[in-house]
């Protein structure tokens, strides 16, 4: 049996990944240090005999006695409150923490895949994002501690992949969205999820022409499971093409949660990158991949699992308003 270690187990695409792998016959170590992972999302994988859990900061040594095959980078905050709140945690797990898993990807002979993020592209001046596209990112803007640690991550990894012939793959994740998320994470398909489950007025920052594109995280997966096993050692994007107006997909939620809320509008924050679509057009050559869920029918999924909060979990929600401090 194969043996996968997972990093950021515990959090959104972490605990995604971590179902993929079991039913896939892997024996699967997952890593969190449950900075803003929760335990919930992997309890059900307790009971397996081929699933364990280690909590562990991987900015520190990292160390999995035995054999191991395969490693998946997936530990960072990956929301503007997380990263605005840590700053020097989510530079510290891109550099620091992703050298540490390159030294025992090296150490086991094992093939690593990390998340970097279409913030690499910052604020595009080129729409839509290709993978030969260089980005417009502010290094020293309040966006620029997880931009340009996920930059860094993926010179290291080619470093490594080129210096010691280290088996390396990339994967540029655009808007993902589904179960499991943090309702508070201030990103925006919980945000307004939550305040139409609140009964609050939804909150768009800037004028909503801005644009994203959200893929459901049941593709995203299937993505990463193709790119891990190809042969394709560069960046690539993974993400739905299908791009919206942020306005456009506030209508969206208030007709599909069945409220009357309005729609309020505040500055945008610093560095806010005002469209957002990936081209996935390597992902369909070279991974034979596009995703198949419509966005109608991932939002459904979605909103169902957020109806299962209780009213104390609603209420507890963090606001956006922290993004323009």
């Amino acid at each position: 049996m194969q043996k996968v270690l997972i990093t950021g187990a515990a959090g959104f695409l972490g605990s995604h990944l971590c179902d993929r792998f079991i039913k896939e016959g892997f024996h699967v170590i997952g890593m969190d240090n449950l900075i803003t992972g929760t335990l919930k999302n992997i309890e059900h994988l307790f009971k397996l005999k081929h699933f364990e859990f280690y909590h562990h900061d991987v900015t520190k040594f990292v160390h999995v006695p035995g054999a191991l095959d395969y490693i998946l980078h997936f530990a960072s905050p990956a929301s503007p409150i997380d990263y605005l709140k840590i700053p020097i945690q989510t530079l510290k797990v891109g550099s620091l923490g992703t050298h540490n898993l390159l030294g025992l990807a090296k150490e086991k002979n094992a093939r690593i895949l990390i998340a970097s993020t279409s913030e690499v592209y910052g604020d595009p001046l080129v729409h839509p994002q290709s993978e030969d596209y260089y980005g417009n990112v502010n290094a020293i803007g309040p966006r620029g501690v997880y931009d340009e640690a996920k930059r860094f991550q993926e010179s290291i990894t080619m470093a490594y992949h080129t210096y010691h012939g280290l088996e390396t793959r990339i994967a540029r994740i655009f808007n993902t969205y589904g179960p499991r998320m943090r309702l508070n994470d201030g990103r925006v398909v919980p945000a307004f999820i939550g305040q139409a489950l609140r009964g609050e007025d939804l909150t768009i920052f800037g004028n909503g022409l801005q644009t994203r594109s959200f893929c459901y995280v049941d593709d995203l997966v299937e993505g990463i499971y193709r790119l891990l096993f190809s042969d394709y050692v560069y960046p690539i994007n993974i993400g739905n093409p299908d791009e919206i107006r942020i306005k456009d997909f506030a209508e969206e939620i208030v007709k599909l949660t069945e409220t009357n809320q309005k729609v309020i509008y505040k500055p945008l924050p610093v560095d806010d990158p005002l469209q957002r679509q990936p081209d996935i057009g390597k992902a369909k050559e070279i991974l034979d991949w596009q995703p198949k869920t419509r966005r109608s029918e991932g939002m459904k999924l979605t909103l169902d699992y957020f109806r299962g909060f209780s009213e104390e979990e609603l209420q507890k929600s963090e606001h956006r308003d922290f993004l323009k401090k």
